[in-house]
């Protein structure tokens, strides 16, 4: 069965993060970098960047590893 990732979601074998997700030593990247990174992917395809930070708020609510964290609880 294939498992996704905590952070983003996206499908892989094994593990919990991505490799997306970790830095150079496997560890999950901090909040800030994620975050940007994400925004980055959804401003890239489109979308107008105060759209795509709301959007990745509320997307990143749903995931394990941000569901706690202090950014993601204020929006």
């Amino acid at each position: 069965m294939d498992e996704k990732c905590q952070s983003c979601g996206m499908p892989m074998e094994t593990g919990i993060y991505c490799q997306h997700c970790v830095d150079e030593d496997g560890q999950l990247q901090d909040f800030d970098t994620r975050f940007e990174r994400m925004v980055g992917w959804q401003v890239n395809k489109g979308s107008p960047r105060a759209q795509a930070e709301a959007e990745t708020l509320e997307y990143m609510a749903t995931m394990p590893a941000w569901a706690d964290h202090p950014r993601v609880k204020q929006s």
